[in-house]
C-alpha cells in the first residue's frame, strides 16, 4: 500500500495528462487513472512492484479507457475508437513522450500546461491542484474559502467549458509562459500552504508537498530568473521551510513562532532566503510575494521573539495589503497590528473581517481576547476554532489553549 502511495503521489498527474492528450476528456482520464490505481491496489501487494510503475498505470489506464469506450460507443463511433487505438499505438512509451518546451521539469510543464488562459484565473488553479493529484476537492475548497459543493461546481465548469470549447491541453510555447505565469505561482503557493498547515489528518505537516513545492519553485526561478515575483516565491517558500524544524515538538505538537527555539531553524535555508529577498529589493519592482518574502525575511532576523520589528513587520503588510487586498491578508496585518497597537486595535479589525469558516480567525480572535481577560468570550471563540480546526495538531493545541483558560 505505501508504494501505490508514494507512485500515486509522484505519478497521478503525469497519468493523467497523458490520458487527457489522447482521450480529449479530463473525467474520463481521472477516471481511468483511479481505476488503473485500484488495480495497481488490488495487484501489487502480490506480484510486486513493476520494474515501470509509471508505465503500468499508464497502460492500464489506457486499457481501461478503451474497454469502457467499447461498450459505451456507438456503432457510428468506431472509427473514431479506430483514431484513438491508433494514436495510442503509435507511441511506443507514451511516458516517455516529451513535447518540445522550454519547460523541461515535467511536473512544472504539467502545471503550465493547465493553467489555459481561456479559463478565469480560479479556475486554473483548482483545476490543476486538482489533476496534479496532491490535494483533493475539499483541501481545494478550504484553500479558496468556499465551500466544498461550491468548488465541485467550479471545477465540472471548468472542465465542461474545456471539453465544449475544444481546448486542446499541450504544453506552452515558450512565447506563452509570462500569460500563464500568475496561475503557475498561485499553484505553487497554494501546494506549499497546504504541506504547511494540512487541511486534514492527525499531522500539522505534510513534507512531502513542502518539498515537492520548494523544488518546483526552484525549477520555475531557472526558467525564469528575470521574473521578480517568482523569486519572491522562492524566498517566502525558503524562509518559511527554514522554520519547519522547530514547528512542532517531539511528540508532533504545534509550537507557535513565538514559543519555537530558534536554534532549530535551518540556517543555510534562511541565507539562502534573505539573498533571494535582497535580490528582489535591489530590482525595486515590489509584488505580492515578494512583500511576504520580506515579511519572512523580518522574523528570520530576530534572534529572539522579542526581538521582531513588529512596525517593519506591519509597514510590510500595509504596502501588502493595498497591492493584493483580501480578508487573509487584512488578518495577518492584524496580528502584527496587535503587536504594535495592542490587542484591542488588532480585534477590531478581526471583527469585522467576513472570514466565517477560516480557523486562523477563530484561532487570532480568541488568543487577542484572552489578552484582553475576557475569558468567557475567548472560550467560546477557542471552540469556534477547534470546530473548524483542519488537522489535530491544531485542534490539540487550541484545546490546550482553551483549557489553560479554565484552569
Amino acid at each position: 500500500m505505501d508504494d501505490v502511495e508514494d507512485v500515486f503521489h509522484a505519478e497521478y498527474g503525469r497519468a493523467v495528462s497523458v490520458l487527457i492528450r489522447f482521450l480529449g476528456d479530463i473525467d474520463a482520464a481521472e477516471e481511468a487513472v483511479q481505476d488503473a490505481f485500484t488495480a495497481a491496489v488490488q495487484r501489487w501487494p502480490t506480484t510486486g512492484l513493476p520494474a515501470s510503475p509509471a508505465g503500468w498505470i499508464v497502460t492500464t489506464a489506457r486499457n481501461r479507457a478503451v474497454d469502457r469506450y467499447r461498450r459505451e460507443s456507438t456503432r457510428a463511433q468506431r472509427q473514431a475508437e479506430a483514431a484513438l487505438l491508433h494514436a495510442w499505438s503509435q507511441s511506443v512509451e507514451l511516458t516517455e513522450a516529451v513535447e518540445e518546451c522550454a519547460v523541461h521539469d515535467e511536473r512544472l510543464r504539467l502545471v503550465f500546461t493547465c493553467c489555459h488562459p481561456a479559463l478565469a484565473a480560479p479556475a486554473q488553479v483548482a483545476l490543476t491542484l486538482r489533476l496534479l493529484g496532491g490535494l483533493s476537492t475539499p483541501q481545494i475548497a478550504r484553500a479558496f474559502l468556499v465551500p466544498e459543493a461550491t468548488m465541485a461546481q467550479r471545477l465540472v465548469r471548468a472542465k465542461k467549458k474545456i471539453r465544449d470549447a475544444g481546448i486542446p491541453y499541450r504544453v506552452p510555447h515558450e512565447a506563452d509562459l509570462p500569460a500563464r505565469l500568475r496561475g503557475v505561482l498561485a499553484v505553487l503557493y497554494l501546494i506549499y500552504t497546504e504541506g504547511h498547515s494540512a487541511s486534514s489528518g492527525e499531522e500539522l505537516v505534510r513534507a512531502d508537498l513542502c518539498a515537492e513545492a520548494v523544488r518546483l519553485t526552484r525549477s520555475l526561478a531557472e526558467l525564469m530568473p528575470d521574473e521578480p515575483e517568482v523569486l519572491g516565491l522562492l524566498g517566502l517558500l525558503l524562509l518559511s521551510e527554514s522554520r519547519r524544524p522547530a514547528r512542532t515538538s517531539v511528540e508532533g505538537a504545534l509550537v507557535p513562532l513565538s514559543e519555537q527555539d530558534r536554534s532549530l531553524w535551518d540556517r543555510p535555508l534562511i541565507e539562502q532566503g534573505q539573498e533571494v529577498v535582497r535580490s528582489c529589493l535591489r530590482r525595486g519592482r515590489p509584488g505580492p510575494y515578494q512583500l511576504q518574502a520580506a515579511i519572512a525575511a523580518v522574523h528570520a532576523d530576530a534572534r529572539t521573539a522579542q526581538e521582531t520589528d513588529w512596525r517593519q513587520v506591519l509597514a510590510l503588510y500595509d504596502h501588502l495589503l493595498s497591492l493584493a487586498p483580501s480578508p487573509v491578508v487584512a488578518l495577518n496585518r492584524a496580528v502584527a497590528l496587535a503587536e504594535v497597537q495592542g490587542p484591542a486595535a488588532a480585534l477590531a479589525v478581526i471583527e469585522a473581517l467576513e472570514l466565517p469558516g477560516y480557523p486562523p480567525r477563530h484561532a487570532v480572535r480568541a488568543d487577542l481576547l484572552r489578552r484582553l481577560g475576557r475569558w468567557e468570550q475567548a472560550r467560546l471563540a477557542y471552540d469556534q476554532a477547534i470546530t473548524t480546526a483542519g488537522n489535530e495538531a491544531q485542534r490539540a493545541f487550541l484545546t490546550r489553549r482553551r483549557d489553560e483558560l479554565e484552569a
